[in-house]
């Protein structure tokens, strides 16, 4: 089988596991009345407590220890089967920790599917910075494939999200093992201290108040973040409590129009070398948090009918708020920081994003929501809590021109010029 193929199909799959149940288990939480608000905020920060230590634990064994497409293979197989028992769980405190566990086999896959992709690629002498991007925009297709299975086999509030996952899991984790042998790059004898070894070494970069005020920043988007992918799907499914809305299109198919915002990304990705020519870096970072007060303001105010057309041009700017920080704050890290320590600063910045912020954002929502926005017939306050969420964004927006001050050094020019 032809190598780009075979990398094509783990990148579907990689991500359809995800998409299977990321957009909907909001939904199926509050149908299925499996525990608070709070507890949901706390089984949704499992993310951000997973990727703030399992990616690198996973990169130390896989650098010294097995091999890479083994340990991802392996890793795929036991959150199969952490899935398989999600579908069985209802009690909220077992849900979190068997979730947890979960996370904490998946999320480290992210990273090593890129590693296996990059390993492979460059066995059979291909362009790794041209062929892969293509690649991993099946990652994309994947997910939004996984939410249209769901819609349609209206599994949106079942537990077979779970088992669906589970299955692809236990697929891809036995295809795996076919892969291009991806083996360890470090030798046995290397010495480091612990220090580098947890990639740590990086924190130093916080010395610096340009780096302090762009993580702070990552985390606070990485809030962001998770509030849209916790509570999107869950909002549009509540119209159908009102007769008014329960048959229209946007509650029928709440995850096919959830997945216009994985489409999003795909257009965005392809704009991002325009808007770094024409903005720059720090205003590309700008535009992203604007579009995250656009994100959760549209949602305020639209409705499944005569509102429909906000809720639609809510998930078109989704692209531009998740891409445009991602990709620029890569560039940002990948130009300013120094050479020994970029790979450690890349992977802090996505700790910040995914680990912290997710842990913040899902938490502490989950808190307000359940404190503030919860009506006397026991339903959510949405449009208080989509503007109180667009109020967040809109601070961020507006204190960071003012605060995250950089210069362009060569490198940084040169990647804005060739992006």
């Amino acid at each position: 089988m032809n190598i780009k193929f075979r990398l094509i199909l783990m990148n579907f799959l990689q991500f359809f596991i995800w998409g299977a149940w990321l957009i909907s288990i909001g939904k199926y939480w509050f149908s299925n009345n499996l525990g608070s608000n709070i507890q949901f905020g706390a089984i949704f920060s499992t993310m951000g407590i997973a990727s703030i230590f399992s990616p690198t634990i996973a990169g130390i064994i896989s650098d010294k220890y097995i091999n890479a497409e083994k340990l991802y293979g392996l890793l795929h197989i036991l959150g199969a089967l952490t899935l398989f028992i999600i579908a069985r769980v209802t009690n909220p405190v077992t849900f979190f920790w068997v979730m947890l566990l979960n996370m904490f086999f998946y999320m480290p896959t992210l990273s090593l599917s890129i590693s296996v992709s990059y390993s492979a690629l460059k066995k059979s002498g291909e362009d790794v910075v041209k062929v892969f991007p293509p690649i991993r925009t099946w990652g994309t297709v994947g997910f939004i494939a996984a939410l249209w299975t769901i819609n349609f086999t209206h599994n949106g509030e079942s537990a077979n999200q779970f088992y669906i996952a589970s299955f692809v899991a236990l697929t891809l984790g036995v295809y795996a093992f076919t892969l291009p042998q991806c083996p360890p790059m470090a030798a046995k004898n290397e010495k480091k201290s612990w220090v580098e070894l947890m990639g740590l070494d990086a924190f130093k970069l916080f010395k610096s108040p340009r780096f302090a005020i762009f993580f702070a920043f990552s985390m606070l988007l990485g809030a962001a973040l998770q509030l849209t992918n916790a509570y999107g799907d869950t909002f549009l499914g509540d119209f159908s409590k009102n007769p008014v809305y329960k048959d229209t299109i946007a509650v029928t198919h709440s995850e096919v129009i959830m997945s216009i915002s994985q489409f999003s990304e795909t257009l965005f990705i392809l704009a991002i070398p325009f808007f770094l020519r024409k903005f720059g870096i720090k205003y590309v970072m700008l535009f992203s948090m604007i579009a995250w007060v656009l994100r959760f303001g549209l949602f305020a105010y639209g409705n499944p009918a005569e509102g429909f057309w906000m809720i639609i041009l809510s998930c078109i700017v989704y692209g531009m708020a998740f891409d445009f920080f991602n990709i620029s704050g890569s560039l940002f890290v990948e130009t300013q920081a120094a050479p020994e320590i970029r790979g450690s600063a890349q992977g802090l910045f996505m700790m910040m994003v995914n680990g912290f912020g997710a842990f913040f954002g899902s938490n502490v929502s989950g808190w307000l929501i359940q404190q503030y926005f919860i009506l006397p017939n026991g339903q959510k306050d949405w449009h208080g809590i989509w503007l109180s969420f667009a109020g967040y964004a809109l601070v961020i927006a507006i204190i960071f021109p003012f605060v995250f001050r950089y210069k362009h050094n060569a490198a940084l020019k040169h990647a804005i010029e060739h992006a």
